[in-house]
């Protein structure tokens, strides 16, 4: 979980309403549980007849690099900052279908947090490795411009200045996105008082959804792994023709 306070700073719920999930408890007062016990929890149709909630104040992660502004927030930074970080995350999908769209799912991501250069130069690399995997998996990917996908996008500004200035890529196996490309300018930066060279920090990441890689594997090389590719050897390979 990640604390709402925190991601606040970024209009997080504003933005995505309609993808957060949230802990939601009973309220603890013993009169509050004889009565949601008491009349049954669940109505005819299987839902669950809540009656008082605790004060909900963290929402389910809903993607893997937010804890990283919060962790480093207050930090001046005398050289870019390069993490990796790994999370379960949460996003409330309109339908499910296993391995390509899951309310939960586990998120790697890369983060460089610099100027706008060493952000940039960041993405070109990295990028690169990315497709260098793919040519090694045997996974056939397009790169197109995408936007996130906010609530109300004509109405909300951030999606319009996506439009304006595209920011994000995704890399398709056939119509599905199984990495992206992310420049934020200083919006975290600015949002948790990060700086480098005494300005806000320019930040920028590559998401990869686990499960969505999986997919991808298995539909172009079969269920059984041993016909699967040597994925160690694959990303040692490409590391050693052009880590960053």
């Amino acid at each position: 979980m990640i604390e709402l306070a925190g991601l606040e700073r970024v209009d997080y719920l504003a933005s995505f309403p309609h993808l957060a999930t949230f802990p939601i408890c009973l309220d603890p007062d013993e009169v509050n549980l004889k009565e949601f016990t008491g009349r049954g929890p669940l109505d005819a149709g299987g839902a669950v007849r809540l009656t008082g909630t605790a004060p909900v104040r963290e929402v389910l992660t809903p993607a893997a690099c937010y804890h990283v502004y919060l962790h480093h927030q207050g930090e001046s930074l005398e050289e870019p900052l390069h993490l990796t970080t790994r999370n379960t995350c949460f996003r409330r999908e309109a339908y499910y279908e296993p391995l390509r769209r899951q309310w939960s799912f586990r998120m790697r991501e890369l983060v460089c947090l610099g100027t706008r250069a060493e952000v940039a130069e960041f993405l070109a690399s990295t990028t690169s490795m990315v497709d260098a995997l793919c040519r090694e998996l045997d996974l056939p990917v397009t790169w197109e411009l995408a936007t996130d996908p906010f609530f109300q996008p004509a109405r909300n500004p951030k999606y319009l200045a996506q439009r304006l200035q595209p920011t994000k890529r995704e890399a398709l196996f056939g119509d599905l996105a199984i990495a992206s490309t992310n420049l934020h300018e200083d919006h975290f930066g600015a949002a948790f008082d990060i700086t480098r060279d005494g300005r806000p920090a320019v930040s920028g990441c590559v998401a990869f959804g686990i499960e969505r890689w999986l997919y991808a594997v298995t539909r172009r090389h079969g269920a059984d792994p041993a016909g699967w590719p040597d994925v160690t050897a694959a990303a040692l390979r490409v590391v050693a023709g052009g880590a960053p």
